[in-house]
């Protein structure tokens, strides 16, 4: 039988797609994942970061690539992971990192507003773990990760809108591992409860640790990343 060049792929290498590509956390998980041998697709919408990135990740010995996407665009999605599967192979992890923030107490909130940053922190990581399902249940095997945040479990009047889509995250991630979990896919979910920054206990490469740990089979689906 003839193998497709994404199964061939497979075989040798695992790949992480990561959306909502940036300097910060999935800069971190990146180099992580790709320090251990796996193929790191990136997605974003801005592709001369993207190439940044990679170029990064490529020096530190990293197989990276780019792929453009917007995720409060649906079809952008679609179209992306249909390129990664052709190009390389369907995903073993996901991890999303995407998100947006409406800076405003609750009284004063649009709706548009609240939708439009619901639309990319929420549906966008549904969207993403949909399109990566079917082939992880497939092979009985697959990791989804989700970058999340304490408004989530603490919220701040001014962060009104990050707190209800952090919220919303965080449950589909635990109502996502409840169903997948008799398929072989672990999920995960990271909340962080600090501002990330380089050389402090928020630092990305230390923050990238969480996710290696759900990844590398821990029970939980969910790690509370902050200080002790």
């Amino acid at each position: 039988m003839i193998q497709s060049r994404s199964e061939a792929v497979h075989m040798s290498k695992p790949v992480i797609a990561i959306v909502g590509a940036g300097p910060g956390v999935s800069a971190g998980v990146a180099r992580k994942f790709g320090g251990h041998g796996f193929t790191v697709v990136l997605l974003a919408r801005g592709r001369e970061s993207l190439d940044l990135q990679v170029a990064d990740l490529r020096e530190r010995g990293v197989d990276a690539h780019a792929v453009t996407a917007d995720a409060s665009v649906k079809e952008t999605l679609v179209t992306a992971f249909a390129q990664i599967e052709s190009e390389f192979a369907a995903p073993d992890v996901l991890v999303y990192n995407a998100g947006a923030n409406t800076i405003s107490d609750p009284s004063d909130l649009a709706e548009e507003d609240l939708l439009a940053d619901f639309t990319v922190n929420v549906a966008g990581a549904l969207v993403c773990s949909r399109l990566v399902i079917p082939r992880m249940t497939e092979r009985g095997t697959g990791c989804l990760l989700f970058t999340g945040g304490m408004l989530a479990l603490k919220p701040v009047a001014s962060r009104a809108s990050a707190a209800i889509s952090k919220a919303g995250l965080r449950n589909l991630a635990f109502t996502l591992a409840d169903e997948l979990a008799p398929a072989g896919i672990k999920v995960g979910t990271v909340t962080i409860g600090g501002v990330v920054s380089p050389g402090t206990f928020f630092d990305p490469d230390l923050i990238s640790e969480a996710y290696w740990d759900l990844f590398n089979g821990s029970d939980q689906t969910e790690i509370l990343y902050q200080p002790a």
